[in-house]
Parts: structure tokens; sequence; C-alpha cells
């Protein structure tokens, strides 16, 4: 294990310093705009998503029965992350009204058959453990 951490760690700081590398010719001003950028993130982690996840960890917890809980969690955080991925696409920003090519998909229509396939994903892995916890129960009377 210590050899995959530590390789996860190389890749991770090779990666980084090659981002760094590839700024080396920004000026002041796309500096600071990455800046902004990059502590938005953790601002937007930090006092946004994690504690309405949590809250939703501990509605789950309370609401949920047991064989839901686990995939659920899972396909929360999936739903989680990759809704601050479409963020940008979801309000619109980068796009040019005169450049319909640009953000000219249908991105709402696209977050939400992400929502309804990690909704079913959820159901779907929790009735099934549900099936295999119940077929092994049945296997050990036998």
């Amino acid at each position: 294990m210590r050899v995959i951490r530590g390789l996860l760690v190389l890749a991770g700081v090779g990666f980084g310093l090659w981002g760094l590398w590839l700024m080396r010719g920004f000026t002041g001003a796309q500096l600071t705009s990455t800046g902004v950028w990059l502590a938005g993130g953790v601002v937007l982690h930090d006092f946004i998503v994690a504690p309405i996840i949590v809250l939703v960890g501990v509605a789950a917890a309370r609401l949920l029965p047991g064989h839901f809980r686990s995939a659920t969690a899972l396909a929360f955080l999936l739903w989680a992350t990759l809704t601050v991925v479409f963020i940008p696409v979801l309000s619109g920003q980068g796009g040019k009204p005169d450049n319909m090519t640009i953000l000219g998909r249908p991105y709402f229509l696209s977050w939400v058959v992400l929502t309804l396939v990690l909704a079913g994903f959820a159901v779907a892995a929790s009735l099934r453990r549900r099936r295999h916890r119940a077929e092994s129960v049945t296997a050990s009377v036998d």
C-alpha cells in the first residue's frame, strides 16, 4: 500500500509541477484570476458543498433503511461532484450570443439525465445488496 501511495504522491506532484510549468507565461491578471478560481473552489467546498453533504448524510442515516445507505451515499457523492463541475455550463458562463456553437447543447437536460441515472444506480445497487443478503441468509439456513 505504501508503494501505491508513493506513486500517487509522485503523480500528483508531477501533475502540479506540469501545471506550474504551463503557467509560466501567464500575466499578472491571469495569475490573479487563477488564484481567485482556486480559492473559490476551496470556499465552495468547505462552506457550501461539505455542509450540505454532511446534512444530507445525517438525514439519510436517519431516514433510509440500512441497505440503501452506502449506495445512496456513493450516488450522492458522484452527483454532487459532477454538479459542481456542471455549474459553469448550467449557468451559461462562457457562452457567447454571436456564436451559438459555444454552450449550444442541452446541458440542463444532461444534468437531469445524470441525476436520474445516479438515482437509479442507488436504487438498483441497494436492491441487489438487499437480495444478496437475503440469499446468503437463506443459504446459511439450509
